[in-house]
């Protein structure tokens, strides 16, 4: 579960629940305007229990060469106030990486835990602390870029407000609060009608635009929780792209912590 600030969950309560909330937020100083509209984009999105989607994973170079990969991606919500979300990914094509399996646990209070499957050393690696700024299977996301996006892991600043697409947005600024992370800060884009992630930018440790990730075609699932059809990584420094393009999400598929631990990653299939 993700932990909510009493003080500003309080706020958010006696304020409406709606756009009008904007303008409540507004007085607020920026980082407490940027905190807490961080918490509003993300209990909007509380209570959708577990998704499984079925995506495809485009590696595009710089020579606009692409290849492709077809994966499996399972979410479990976690209700605990001092963890997380739980991912599980498993790649089924092409060959050379069928029975990947990629497990990632969030934590709010200490270091996040990260495993991965490679059948063909049948063994299962930790990944450790210091590596997750490395990239993903040879994509243009890191490790630590496929952690649930938990408010707590980072401090907020309200920027600015700003035109993006056919909406209006919120730019924040949020710096992360665990070591080892491979950004000195991130920019990012939340519209301002559906608390939404449109865009992030992430620089690197000298502070420069390392990464942009673009959400795109956003699909609303049981009148409640917007999920983005295809995301867009593209790393400015090197001119590769990774495109994910998602089926349909279940929502409440049944799916329980025993389905996330380390140990089931030997049986994928």
């Amino acid at each position: 579960m993700r932990q909510v600030v009493l003080a500003l969950g309080l706020y958010l309560v006696t304020t409406a629940a709606s756009a009008a909330d904007a303008v409540d937020i507004s007085a607020l100083p920026p980082a407490e305007r940027g905190r807490a509209i961080a918490l509003e984009a993300q209990t909007r999105d509380d209570g959708f229990g577990d998704t499984v989607t079925e995506l495809t994973m485009e590696l595009r170079n710089t020579e606009g060469r692409a290849r492709s990969r077809q994966l499996t991606w399972k979410t479990l919500e976690i209700t605990d106030p001092a963890e997380g979300d739980r991912s599980l990914t498993v790649f089924h094509q092409p060959r050379d990486i069928a029975g990947t399996g990629f497990l990632s646990w969030t934590h709010l209070d200490r270091a996040d835990d990260q495993w991965l499957y490679l059948p063909s050393l049948k063994r299962v690696k930790r990944i450790a602390s210091a590596n997750m700024s490395s990239a993903f299977v040879g994509s243009e996301f890191a490790y630590e870029d496929l952690l649930s996006d938990e408010v707590e892991k980072f401090d907020y600043r309200w920027i600015k407000d700003e035109p993006c697409g056919e909406s209006n947005c919120f730019v924040l600024e949020r710096r992360p609060r665990y070591q080892n992370s491979g950004y000195s800060k991130q920019l990012i884009w939340i519209d301002q009608s559906e608390f939404r992630r449109m865009k992030i930018e992430y620089y690197d440790r000298k502070e420069r635009l390392r990464k942009i990730l673009v959400f795109d075609e956003y699909r609303r699932y049981l009148d409640q929780f917007w999920r983005a059809q295809v995301m867009r990584m593209e790393n400015i420094q090197t001119g590769k792209t990774t495109v994910l393009t998602f089926d349909e999400f279940k929502f409440r598929t049944g799916l329980t912590v025993q389905d996330f631990d380390p140990s089931t990653l030997r049986r994928l299939r």
